[in-house]
């Protein structure tokens, strides 16, 4: 396993401690909604945060990972309930190691359903089917 998808698991299981022992202490962690955490600290701050409000990793399911020593890349459908509400989407993550530590994660996702372009231009345009 590597330093992602050790992440990814932890995430999974609810494991504060699991997360940061992948995280370098200056990491940088850009989460697809948005915010930006620096340092293994802030991460630590936001997990147990989110969690202790009711926040939910429902499922993470790695559908293709790959990597070298220094660059892991995952893609994923990602379940979680915030709220009482729940999601699911899919995206990406691109991590950085120095070692065998993250010291930069970034995700990408979209929540827009998939479907087959049928060639209509303004459906290219517009993003719809």
């Amino acid at each position: 396993m590597n330093a992602l998808l050790e992440y990814i698991d932890a995430w999974r299981r609810h494991d504060v401690e699991g997360v940061l022992r992948t995280l370098a202490d200056d990491c940088v962690i850009t989460e697809c909604y948005g915010p930006v955490y620096h340092g293994r600290d802030r991460v630590e701050q936001w997990m147990r945060a989110w969690l202790t409000a009711g926040g939910s990793v429902d499922s993470w399911e790695v559908t293709w990972h790959a990597g070298t020593s220094d660059f892991h890349v995952a893609e994923w459908r990602f379940g979680s309930t915030w709220q009482g509400d729940s999601e699911t989407f899919e995206g990406a993550s691109l991590a950085r190691l120095n070692g065998e530590k993250i010291t930069y994660l970034r995700e990408y996702a979209t929540t827009a359903p998939r479907y087959d372009w049928t060639g209509a231009a303004d459906e290219a345009r517009s993003g719809q089917g």
